[in-house]
């Protein structure tokens, strides 16, 4: 009976292991989002290309503004795609490439999370710089509630960002000063 059981347990656990592989499809489909990011990059820059002898300072700098939010936007893809799939799926066997990035295989969870609110953070921070510049538009009336509601977010990704870190840096205090003997029953 015992023995049984153990190859049933084990079958189920290889099972549950293998439901790990669910999650490709996602990584495939940041894949897909990553293409159409750079689709609306190129769009955008080459709208804007068209207008350069009348382009001025102001336009120069929301045009600049827009194509860093596409890019981090993009870079976050790329951190949480190989990230993710390193954490969660397989590891990406590219190890003697060169051009793999020094931060591949080294990433846990905890990385993720704050890289991934470092990086909603700068893009909302690009978002916000972005408004405050369309704010003196000729004939555009200015929505304060909506800027309100926008520093407010960001400010609030902005705590966030900061208590996640506080957080890992007490988890990572207390896992050093914790004795081996603690949870142990004798």
């Amino acid at each position: 009976m015992v023995n049984s059981r153990s190859k049933m347990e084990r079958e189920f656990e290889r099972a549950l292991f293998s439901s790990r592989w669910l999650m490709a499809p996602f990584y495939l489909g940041m894949v897909l989002a990553l293409a159409l990011i750079l689709f609306v990059f190129v769009r955008e820059l080459v709208m804007e290309l068209a207008h350069i002898p009348n382009v001025d300072a102001e336009a120069g700098l929301l045009l600049a503004l827009s194509l860093i939010d596409l890019s981090l936007t993009g870079n976050l893809l790329l951190i949480v795609m190989f990230s993710g799939y390193e954490n969660f799926v397989s590891k990406i066997h590219i190890a003697g490439h060169e051009d793999r990035p020094s931060w591949m295989g080294t990433v846990d969870f905890s990385g993720i999370k704050l890289k991934l609110i470092a990086s909603i953070v700068a893009i909302s921070g690009v978002a916000l710089l972005r408004s405050f510049l369309t704010l003196g538009d000729l004939g555009t009336p200015i929505d304060t509630h909506r800027i309100g509601w926008m520093v407010a977010i960001h400010l609030t990704f902005v705590v966030s960002g900061v208590l996640m870190a506080v957080m890992d840096w007490i988890t990572s205090k207390t896992n050093e000063h914790v004795p081996a003997s603690i949870g142990q029953t004798g």
